[in-house]
C-alpha cells in the first residue's frame, strides 16, 4: 500500500457490538485525519470501513444501530489496522464475551495479512479464538479476564488499560478504547498528533498503557467526609512528603488513632495502603514515561527506597520494576536502544 495514501482500518461489526468500542475510535482516527489535512502532512489520514457478515443495519449493546457498508466476503482490499470491538452479554451482573462465528472466521482469514491487529475490550475474545493471540501478551475488560485466560497460549495482563505485543494491540474496556486509537495515531503519525487530538476531543493527554484499569481513587469508595476527600486530593499532590498517619492526622485535626479508624470507615482501607496504592500509580508512569533511574523513582514517588519499590511491586503486581518497564514502556526508543537499568537490571528485549 502507498504509505501516502490513506491508512486503511476495517472494523468488524457484530451484533451486539459496544457501539463506544466502534465509534470512539472512529472519531479519533477521524479527528487525526482532518488535522492532518489541514496541516498538510504528506502522509494520508485514515480510511475507515465497517465490515460485517451482511451489509447494512447492525445492532449494537446499547440498541444504536451502525451501519455495515462493505462485507466479509465482498471484501478485497488491504488492511493497514484490523479493529475489532468487543460484543458482550451481561449475565448475573458481569459481562460474558460473546464471539460471533462469522466474525472470527473473517478475522482469521484476513488477520495474518493485516499491518496490526487492535482488539477492543471483549473482542481480545474473538482476535483469540481465531488463534491470531496465540504466543502474545494481551488485556480485555477486566470482568472477562479469567475466559480470556482460558486460551492456554495468550498471556493475560488483567490490569493495564492497553497492550502492544508485536503487530497485536489489545484493550479494556470501553473508554480505553479511545486510549488505544490515539496510541495507534501516535505510533503512525507522532505523539504531537496523537496529543492535538486529546486536546480537541477534551481527552486526558497521555494515559499510558500500563496504566491500572482501576486508579487508587477509583478502587475505593468516594469520601462521604469533606476533610477527607480534601485530604485524599492533597495526598495525590504530594506523595513525596512525609504521609505518616500522624502527619495526616494532624492535617485534619485528629489524633492518629481517631484519624486511622475514620479514614478506614470512609474509604474502606488503611492511610498507609491508600498512600502507597498511590505512588505505585506514580511510579508506574516513571517507568512508563521516563528515563529514571530506580533510585530516582523511589525518590519522586515518595517510595524512598529501590528496596521497597521492589517489594511494592511485587506484593501488587508480581513483578519487577525491570520487567514492567520492558512490558509497557512505549516502543519509542529507536532500533537497538538500551532503556536505562531499574534495579541493576537491563530489561530483556
Amino acid at each position: 500500500m502507498d504509505p501516502r495514501g490513506p491508512h486503511v482500518v476495517a472494523v468488524v461489526l457484530s451484533p451486539g457490538v459496544d457501539a463506544l468500542d466502534v465509534t470512539g475510535p472512529a472519531e479519533v482516527f477521524a479527528l487525526a485525519t482532518k488535522l492532518l489535512a489541514r496541516d498538510g502532512s504528506a502522509t494520508g489520514g485514515y480510511d475507515v470501513r465497517f465490515v460485517g457478515e451482511r451489509e447494512g443495519l447492525v445492532p449494537t449493546f446499547s440498541g444504536l444501530r451502525l451501519c455495515a457498508e462493505e462485507t466479509f466476503a465482498s471484501w478485497r482490499r488491504g488492511i493497514d489496522t484490523l479493529l475489532v470491538p468487543g460484543t458482550v452479554e451481561i449475565e448475573a451482573d458481569r459481562p460474558v464475551p460473546h464471539t460471533d462465528a462469522a466474525a472470527v472466521e473473517w478475522v482469521r482469514a484476513v488477520g495474518p495479512g493485516a499491518g496490526r491487529v487492535a482488539s477492543v475490550c471483549a473482542g481480545a475474545h474473538l482476535t483469540a479464538a481465531a488463534g491470531l493471540l496465540d504466543g502474545y501478551r494481551a488485556t480485555t475488560h477486566w470482568g472477562t479476564a479469567a475466559e480470556l485466560a482460558r486460551y492456554p497460549k495468550v498471556e493475560v495482563l488483567t490490569d493495564p488499560i492497553f497492550v502492544r505485543s508485536g503487530k497485536m494491540w489489545t484493550s479494556a474496556g470501553l473508554m480505553a478504547s479511545m486510549d488505544l486509537a490515539l496510541a495507534l495515531v501516535a505510533e503512525d503519525h507522532g505523539h504531537e498528533v496523537a496529543l492535538e487530538v486529546a486536546r480537541v476531543m477534551v481527552m486526558y493527554l497521555q494515559r499510558p498503557g500500563g496504566q491500572s484499569q482501576f486508579s487508587a481513587p477509583l478502587a475505593h469508595r468516594p469520601s462521604t467526609r469533606d476533610d477527607l476527600r480534601r485530604l485524599r486530593a492533597w495526598i495525590g499532590e504530594h506523595l513525596a512528603g512525609d504521609l505518616s498517619v500522624t502527619a495526616l492526622a494532624q492535617r485534619v485535626a485528629m489524633s492518629p488513632r481517631h484519624f486511622a479508624r475514620v479514614f478506614h470507615a470512609d474509604t474502606g482501607t488503611t492511610p498507609a495502603a491508600y498512600v502507597e496504592r498511590l505512588r505505585l500509580e506514580l511510579a508506574r508512569r516513571l517507568l512508563e514515561q521516563t528515563d529514571r533511574t530506580a533510585q530516582g523513582i523511589a525518590r519522586e514517588s515518595g517510595l524512598r527506597s529501590v528496596e521497597t519499590l521492589h517489594r511494592v511491586f511485587r506484593d501488587h503486581l508480581g513483578t519487577t520494576p525491570g520487567e514492567y518497564r520492558r512490558r509497557f514502556r512505549p516502543d519509542t526508543a529507536p532500533a537497538g536502544a538500551r532503556q536505562p537499568p531499574i534495579g541493576g537490571t537491563v530489561p530483556r528485549g
